[in-house]
């Protein structure tokens, strides 16, 4: 009897055996369709994968963030001239962290700074800010209005656009050229405190170019005023 039954219970342990198979096939179908909907559309907002490391190799951009200046993003305007863009790409290459948003910025915060140091008279403040031959023109023009007796009480009202117009390097020495154009309030008074020139309601608006200079990997990352001309 257990010979005729052995068939039978073979046949039954096959059965089971086949069933669970066409199961897990059915299961591992479904997972699969499941997987297929969520990983196989795309919503849109996907990122490129970077390009391999051999396919970057030599290429040099402008900085990140040069876009993103506050002028820039309100205004729309381009934070560098065209016939720059070289000399900042060489830049870019010497030191990989110049960055042309941060440059503007610190720019503006020097000029700003060295007009109002140049108008109260301070020398020694000037002398972390310029170079030696700026400086002493800064120098001789506070000493000429000093023996005057006249003083400058002028405010800088703002600065309306800051754009790079040149950009070099050579000899380890960055050499950026940026224009300001700017509105400033031009007071001079003398001894007893009366205008003798200009306007206390009125802006005037100015227009210069100053180059700021720079030893590039150097330990101080400031640059220095090295020149100014009228634009």
């Amino acid at each position: 009897m257990f010979g005729a039954r052995a068939p039978m219970y073979a046949y039954q342990t096959t059965g089971v055996a086949v069933f669970y198979v066409v199961l897990l096939a059915m299961v591992a179908g479904f997972l699969a369709l499941r997987l297929y909907s969520v990983l196989g559309k795309r919503s849109g907002h996907e990122q490129p994968l970077p390009k391999p490391a051999e396919e970057r190799v030599g290429v040099v951009a402008v900085p990140r963030t040069i876009e993103t200046t506050t002028e820039a993003r309100e205004t729309g305007a381009k934070p560098f001239d065209s016939a720059s863009e070289p000399g900042l790409r060489a830049i870019v290459a010497a030191e990989p962290q110049f960055d042309v948003a941060r440059f503007l910025d610190g720019a503006k915060s020097a000029y700003r700074m060295i007009l109002e140091a140049y108008w109260r008279g301070d020398e020694s403040a000037l002398r972390d800010l310029v170079s030696d031959d700026v400086h002493a023109a800064f120098v001789e023009a506070i000493e000429a209005r000093r023996g005057q007796g006249q003083v400058l009480d002028n405010r800088l009202i703002a600065i309306e656009h800051a754009t790079i117009v040149s950009a070099s390097i050579a000899g380890g020495e960055a050499r950026v050229a940026v224009r300001f154009d700017a509105d400033i309030a031009a007071v001079t008074r003398d001894a007893d405190g009366n205008v003798i020139g200009g306007s206390t309601s009125d802006a005037v608006q100015t227009h210069d170019v100053w180059t700021f200079v720079r030893t590039v990997r150097a330990s101080d990352p400031n640059w220095i005023l090295a020149d100014t001309d009228e634009a």
